[in-house]
């Protein structure tokens, strides 16, 4: 029902900021809760940031509060996650996601839609 398409990952050094950004498409992003993920290699994927479908209330992992925020602009279909003082520790692939039902933010198993990700690795 939708698709999801991450941007923006790349090459930063420690310290530095990126902003990677989920578009979907075939249907308006404004009917699903969404959030961010991220796996590194040998490593389980994580809850990274979520957002209510209005945007008026979001969550993060501990690991990343203070340093990420997540948005979202309806009017473009379009969720953001906006890196700040990056380390290492966030070397990932990083997914955007979309439930379209009941949602328990930081759950994998609530996200019905995923997108294929985008690397973003951290120099120290």
């Amino acid at each position: 029902q939708v698709q999801l398409v991450e941007s923006g990952g790349g090459l930063v050094q420690a310290g530095g900021s990126l902003r990677v950004s989920c578009v979907a498409s075939g249907r308006t992003i404004s009917a699903y809760s969404t959030g961010w993920f991220r796996q590194a290699p040998g490593k389980e994927r994580e809850f990274v940031a979520g957002i209510t479908r209005s945007g008026g209330s979001t969550f993060y992992q501990d690991s990343v509060k203070g340093r990420f925020t997540i948005s979202r602009d309806n009017a473009k279909n379009t969720v953001y996650l906006q890196m700040k003082s990056l380390k290492p520790e966030d070397t990932a692939v990083y997914y955007c996601a979309a439930a379209e039902k009941v949602w328990i933010p930081t759950l994998r198993g609530a996200y019905k839609y995923w997108g294929q990700g985008t690397q973003v690795t951290v120099s120290s």
